[in-house]
């Protein structure tokens, strides 16, 4: 089991999302009142290529655990400043396989699609950072940290504090791809 550490939303298009005392999760769109809310897709680089395409990135969650590791290293990372809308802790996020369902809080379930694929905005934000969540594995293959994308099964309110339970797909399990 995890937990959630805090939640964020914006209503406009930024880099950064204000962290919230709590969010509404809705079944098959997203993050009540967050700008990535929708069937289909709203981040600008994909509705430039296809707005038609299916929204599998409705809610992003990040794991805590890499804002200490980045602090470690000099930056200064808080939750919902790199765009995540749930932020957690206890649950290593990245080894989860596609379609796991994270039940967060009393209600909400989320089902994961895959691993978020960050862009040069990053390095806006704080420069190096980038470098710090996409880098090469042992064999050279990419490896993106920067946390995982959600499609949204069943609505609920998501607070800070609330437990996160693990229920992983039918195997054999698929190994998160970037979406």
């Amino acid at each position: 089991m995890g937990v959630v550490t805090a939640v964020s939303r914006n209503e406009d298009y930024s880099f950064t999302k204000p962290t919230r005392e709590s969010i509404t999760l809705l079944a098959g769109l997203g993050v009540e009142g967050d700008v990535h809310q929708g069937v289909t897709v709203k981040h600008r680089s994909r509705v430039a290529q296809d707005p038609t395409q299916p929204n599998l990135r409705q809610v992003h969650l990040i794991h805590a655990e890499l804002f200490d590791e980045l602090r470690g290293k000099g930056f200064a990372v808080a939750p919902g400043e790199i765009g995540e809308n749930v932020t957690t802790r206890g649950i290593d996020l990245l080894a989860l396989p596609t379609g796991t369902r994270l039940h967060l809080g009393a209600e909400a379930v989320v089902e994961v699609t895959g691993l978020r694929n960050p862009c040069v905005q990053i390095d806006a934000f704080s420069r190096g950072l980038l470098k710090e969540v996409v880098g090469k594995g042992p064999d050279g293959e990419l490896v993106r940290r920067a946390g995982i994308m959600s499609v949204v099964l069943v609505g609920g309110v998501v607070r800070p504090g609330d437990e996160i339970r693990v229920e992983l797909p039918a195997e054999p399990h698929r190994p998160l791809e970037k979406v």
